[in-house]
Formats: C-alpha cells, structure tokens, sequence
C-alpha cells in the first residue's frame, strides 16, 4: 500500500491548508483512473514538447541558413528562458510529488 503524504504548505497551496482533517481515506478505483487517466494526457504533452524541441534543434544545429532581427532573437531568447524555467519548476514538484508517495507497511 501507498500513502500520499503530500501537505498543502510544501507546495504553497493555502487554501487547503484550513478546513482539512488529517484523516487518511483510501482513493477509490473511479479516482485512481480518473487520476492516472490525466497523467498519461499530461506525458503526451511532455513528449509532445520533446519532439517540438528536437525538431527545433536539430534545425538549429543545420546547415540551413536561418535570418533573424534582434528583436526576434530577444524573444526567442526570452521564451526559451521561460520553457526553461516552467520545466524547472516543473521537475522541482514532481520530485517533491515522488517523495510524498510512500510506500507504507502492509496491515499484519
């Protein structure tokens, strides 16, 4: 068996902070799926993006002669920066989500 041990106050979310019991209830198998069902939609996205950033790289990388203006630079620079940050965060929660999924000892 698995507990999520995830609090509110780690991932800043406040307003599930007051209200809330400390009570564990076990997930039905409707959420379970309903959740997991998500997850895959969100790793379709992820490789998604992969294969928009290989693409985006590999013609970088390219011989093809590419023109810009500096303001276009800039805010490719700007977005990349932005991509970059998101998926930094993004990597920070979902280590933190890993940690918090513990796997608890079976009822004796």
């Amino acid at each position: 068996m698995y507990e999520i041990i995830a609090t509110p106050q780690e991932y800043q979310i406040d307003h599930l902070i007051n209200g809330t019991d400390n009570a564990n209830i076990e997930l039905t198998r409707e959420e379970r799926d309903k959740w997991a069902k998500q997850i895959v939609q969100f790793s379709d996205r992820l490789s998604g993006f992969a294969q928009k950033a290989n693409l985006f790289s590999s013609l970088l990388a390219s011989e093809e002669k590419i023109a810009a203006n500096p303001a276009s630079l800039k805010t490719l620079k700007n977005q990349l920066f932005l991509i970059n940050d998101a998926l930094n965060s993004a990597l920070g929660i979902a280590d933190m989500m890993e940690n918090d999924m513990i796997k608890t000892p079976q009822d004796a």
